[in-house]
């Protein structure tokens, strides 16, 4: 059974320890590899290496740090298939998934970083004729990456990806449940020529490893993706430190559907937001609002598509859904669907766990599930389930629908369908959350910012403000 190995000082190592974590297929439900059970030591050669090459690769001249970062997309271009199966595998999700999204989307973000810090600008000032303020930026040194387990290795390249283009050099630790892609990234980086000790991959357990690198005096920025628990941990030991912290954390997402709206574009795109990668995306709509005047009939069509969709081995073409992650994961999502019940939920369809015969019969699947008549305020419409399950309210008027939306401690982002422009701009003004989709959801410009407010995280990644976030600024005045 395969090993894998922590990727530090430019080669592939064995945990100090020499101990290992099982890590599952969720489709077949049975260990298939071994990841290293990595604790301080490990960490901390990390982030020596990190520092050793922090000089050569922070001064490397900008055209070859970038040929370095292609030559790396390239690489992940030339391997999409075998990716793509290792994501799937790994990660449960459909192959069709993996192979249309995750990793054209983990190339996308190297090729983006590769070519925007070419272009990445400081500003200067003529102060009343008298001097000159210009600021530089400047890599702050070893950055701390932690990436979640839903989109492995798309969210992994775009924490690394910056951090890398801006200078810094990195310890990164990808999730112990899906952390097969990085470990093949890791080979790509080898075969590219990227320097040894600017990346830096250490697997193992959030508690162990993560930990390690947040405590680590010689790692002042951390970007961590994951749940809101988890960031509150971070930020308790990382605050006092004064580290700089990116947390992109949980969501509730609202998805508002007003009567105007595009009846059968809002009704696709919102199975597709409420169902993709089995609902185990932090931009899912998992809370559906939807005018009055419409509900039955969008509840009846929704419904009807939901039941249709197919439950099944993830590596077939005529999968829509795929496996829950783990069985930890598995059951937490079906305690939230008791929950519903016991609240008073309706299940409109769903609501139960998958037997796929085969080879996936022991495997972790639970049917989209669709629910009505809950509260906006009950627990299931206030706490962030993160798997096939979505609930439906009716609303009758747009002042109603901005307070259901705006309830929960989340604040993410939010899908919005009208086809009235004023209402458009008017509530999207008005939603608490940090991206806001008007009649499309997941539509991505790598260039715009991208975070929630409330307890959803602090900062933001993507574009100019992820090179910011990876850099120090300084002024310099000069007096003329």
């Amino acid at each position: 059974m395969q090993k894998l190995k922590n990727y530090i000082n430019g080669e592939l190592v064995e945990p100090i320890s020499d101990t290992y974590l099982d890590n599952f297929n969720p489709a077949e439900g049975k260990v298939y590899s071994h990841i290293p059970d990595s604790g301080e030591t490990d960490v901390l050669a990390a982030v020596e290496a990190a520092q050793a090459a922090f000089e050569e690769w922070s001064t490397l001249p900008i055209q070859r740090r970038s040929d370095i970062m292609l030559k790396i997309a390239d690489l992940v271009d030339r391997d999409h298939d075998k990716l793509a199966m290792a994501e799937s595998i790994d990660n449960g999700k459909p192959l069709k998934l993996a192979k249309r999204v995750d990793i054209p989307r983990a190339s996308a973000n190297m090729r983006f970083y590769a070519t925007a810090l070419l272009h990445f600008a400081s500003e200067s000032h003529q102060t009343d004729g008298e001097a000159i303020n210009y600021t530089l930026r400047k890599p702050i040194g070893v950055a701390g990456c932690i990436s979640p387990w839903n989109l492995p290795l798309y969210l992994f390249t775009w924490k690394i990806a910056p951090a890398l283009a801006a200078g810094n050099t990195v310890v990164a630790k990808p999730s112990e449940v899906t952390p097969m892609t990085a470990y093949l990234f890791t080979e790509l980086c080898i075969e590219a020529g990227l320097p040894p000790g600017v990346l830096n991959v250490v697997h193992g357990l959030g508690t162990k490893a993560g930990q390690a690198i947040i405590e680590h005096p010689a790692v002042p920025v951390i970007s961590f993706t994951g749940g809101t628990t988890t960031g509150k941990q971070i930020a308790s030991t990382a605050a006092p430190m004064f580290k700089k912290l990116s947390l992109e954390l949980g969501g509730k997402n609202p998805n508002l559907i007003f009567a105007d709206c595009d009846f059968e574009q809002a009704l696709k795109t919102s199975l597709q937001s409420s169902f993709a990668n089995q609902g185990e995306i932090c931009l899912c709509g998992s809370r559906i609002f939807i005018e009055q005047d419409i509900y039955e009939k969008f509840k009846t069509a929704f419904v009807e598509k939901a039941k249709a969709l197919t439950v099944g081995d993830p590596l077939e073409e005529g999968t829509n859904i795929g496996a829950i992650v783990s069985g930890t994961h598995k059951e937490k999502i079906l305690s939230y669907i008791r929950l519903a019940r016991e609240e008073g939920g309706n299940i409109l369809t769903g609501g139960e766990q998958v037997t796929v015969p085969g080879r996936c019969e022991n495997g972790y699947f639970i049917a989209p599930t669709v629910i009505d008549g809950l509260d906006h305020k009950c627990r299931v419409n206030q706490e962030e389930i993160f798997g096939p399950v979505v609930t439906l309210i009716p609303f009758k008027h747009e002042d109603e629908v901005i307070e259901y939306a705006n309830s929960t401690a989340y604040g993410l982002s939010a899908t919005l369908w009208t086809e009235n422009l004023k209402r458009a701009h008017r509530v999207a003004d008005q939603l608490k959350s940090g991206i806001i989709w008007v009649n499309c959801w997941l539509l991505r410009d790598l260039r715009t910012p991208f975070g929630g407010m409330k307890q959803s995280g602090i900062g933001r990644e993507g574009g100019w403000e992820a090179l910011r976030f990876f850099t120090g600024s300084k002024n310099v005045c000069i007096k003329l």
